[in-house]
């Protein structure tokens, strides 16, 4: 009778997951309709621009999401700029050691871990907190970001607006909470960004 029983409930167990696995359901990032926008303020001013994903996919079920996010940090883009030698200067440094060392960190890497409910405040329109590890310079951190994110049985859209602290990966260059003494040289930690990403089911 035992035998019988636990048979059952592994019989049932294993229909429940395959009944799960099957409503699992990919999405692979179109890479060419995505885009990451960035914003870097420093005392007297800011600049901004662009920096292209390289690869990513998300996985639905159900409620929950997981998925990866490559992105190429050679492709970073300044925007603000219209004087080609300021520009070049400004995209080498950025580029270097100073900041995000490309040279030997090619790819940032954006895992997520889950999605939850997110209650709109007034004038929002985000439906999910995301939550993830951002990986910059070898570097892993938790981030968790309002999105508002929409699902079908063929595409996936996403957009988010965040910001994170950039000395958490090591990207201290002139960063007034580190280093006094800096004037008008200072640049604030925070980096702004804005998602618009799309994907398309497998």
């Amino acid at each position: 009778m035992f035998t019988q029983k636990a048979l059952t409930i592994l019989i049932g167990a294993f229909l429940m997951f395959t009944a799960t696995a099957m409503q699992a359901q990919k999405y692979t990032l179109d890479v060419k309709s995505s885009s990451i926008k960035w914003i870097g303020e420093k005392v007297i001013g800011k600049h901004w621009g662009t920096i292209k994903i390289e690869q990513g996919h998300l996985i639905r079920n159900d409620n929950q999401a997981r998925g990866e996010f490559r992105i190429d940090m050679t492709t970073i883009k300044i925007d603000d700029l219209k004087d080609a030698a300021s520009n070049a200067k400004l995209l080498g440094h950025l580029k270097s050691d100073d900041f995000f060392n490309v040279d030997n960190y090619k790819l940032s890497t954006f895992l997520l871990d889950k999605i939850t409910p997110y209650n709109p405040k007034p004038g929002e329109n985000y439906n999910y907190w995301v939550t993830g590890k951002l990986i910059i310079k070898g570097i892993t951190n938790e981030i968790r970001f309002p999105a508002k994110i929409n699902f079908d049985e063929r595409t996936f859209t996403a957009h988010a607006e965040f910001t994170i602290d950039r000395t958490r990966w090591d990207v201290k260059y002139n960063s007034g909470s580190l280093f006094s003494g800096l004037g008008d040289a200072m640049i604030y930690d925070d980096i702004k960004f804005e998602l618009n990403l799309k994907g398309f089911a497998n």
